[in-house]
């Protein structure tokens, strides 16, 4: 029997965790038991027990309660506490996800007891340190034994790395394996979007119809810290409610929330434009629907750029950069920044009648995660 620990600890990755959750309930639970360690770092109920629920993640064995608080002082925290259990139950491998502090805090406690390292959704670079998830990325790369890459361009990024193609079983951490999967997101957006829409009451609730709507998230830090640019991104969307009439929804992130105030005025001002409409952070089978439903998608959010992609609806990023450069190059998303001019030409852009999207199929056949897994068990079993 193969000893699994998966760290988990913010809103995305309790999405990927229950893809492989699911996978390993329907397809390998005589081969493989799983112990899942929720780090805290989302504690809002609606940022974090209510995805457990929605996608039937099996509850924590283990919740260390982090809560917010400096990088240096949550992910000292986050590895402390996953030594810890590491210790107690000495799994075969750890898998992390994604690019937060929790897979950072992963990386660092495994690295150090030599427990081999599987990073799920690998090699995607936005090409900027000045990024904290950037850093976060590397830095798990760099120490993990299983790499599974969401796409071809992040095992393009890991080889020109350094990493290579021809190494051969058994794999370590000096001996790592690059593997190109597809991506288990888009196994839950398939999985879901059916349960969505006939479960989620959010469009009724907020009196929504379909393709009425811009869907806009904001929760990167150097967006909702910097009170300029965030002023920059509403002024936008201030503008184009008046010129283009434009109807925006915007599922406020509990950072976001919070430095509304820091900026002068800004919270008054957008509760009197009609057409900027401010929900509370949204679960994700409301999520599912608002995305599936919306006309466009507004977002610094790398998940829920590909998650508009999965529903075939253009994206305007909110950041100069992406690890999703597909997304960009097949022109169904625009790099924005948090620059009034670049979002307002993005949004006519893509509401023009004669703009053609083509949605090309870069995310794999929606078996990403049996077919991790899979591979898991037969490299480190």
């Amino acid at each position: 029997m193969l000893k699994i620990v998966t760290v988990i600890g913010a809103r995305p990755q309790f999405i990927k965790a229950a893809a492989i959750s699911r996978a390993i309930r329907s397809k390998f639970s005589d081969n493989v038991t799983e112990i899942i360690v929720h780090t805290g770092q989302h504690y809002d109920p609606e940022m974090s027990e209510v995805f457990f629920s929605q996608l039937n993640i099996p509850h924590e064995n283990y919740n260390l309660k982090v809560g917010s608080g400096n990088h240096g002082v949550q992910t000292a925290r986050m590895i402390s506490g996953i030594e810890e259990i590491l210790i107690s139950e000495k799994p075969n491998c750890i898998i992390l996800y994604g690019d937060t502090n929790s897979t950072l805090a992963g990386a660092v406690a495994a690295s150090k007891l030599l427990i081999p390292i599987v990073h799920i959704e690998a090699g995607m670079r936005s090409f900027t340190k000045q990024v904290p998830e950037e850093i976060n990325r590397i830095m798990c790369d760099h120490v993990s034994t299983l790499l599974f890459t969401p796409t071809l361009t992040g095992a393009a990024n890991l080889y020109n790395e350094g990493f290579r193609k021809d190494n051969m079983a058994p794999y370590h951490v000096d001996n790592p394996k690059v593997i190109p999967c597809g991506d288990i997101m888009y196994d839950n957006s398939l999985y879901f979007k059916d349960v969505a829409l006939k479960e989620s009451n959010i469009l009724d609730l907020h009196n929504l119809k379909a393709n009425s709507y811009s869907l806009v998230t904001i929760h990167r830090n150097n967006n909702t810290d910097d009170p300029n640019r965030l002023f920059s991104i509403f002024k936008s969307l201030d503008a184009l409610v008046h010129a283009a009439g434009a109807k925006f929804v915007l599922p406020l992130h509990p950072r976001t929330q919070k430095m509304l105030d820091t900026v002068p005025g800004l919270r008054d001002r957008l509760t009197e434009v009609e057409n900027i409409k401010i929900i509370p952070p949204a679960s994700y089978l409301d999520m599912i629907a608002l995305e599936a439903n919306c006309d466009m998608v507004i977002t610094d959010s790398g998940g829920v750029q590909k998650e508009a992609y999965y529903f075939e609806k253009p994206c305007i990023i909110l950041q100069s950069e992406t690890p999703w450069v597909e997304l960009v190059r097949n022109g169904c998303a625009e790099l924005a920044d948090a620059d009034c001019n670049a979002i307002e030409s993005a949004y006519y852009y893509f509401k023009k009648p004669d703009t053609k999207l083509d949605f090309k199929p870069v995310f794999g056949d929606g078996k990403a995660a049996e077919f991790t897994v899979s591979k898991i068990l037969e490299y480190l079993h």
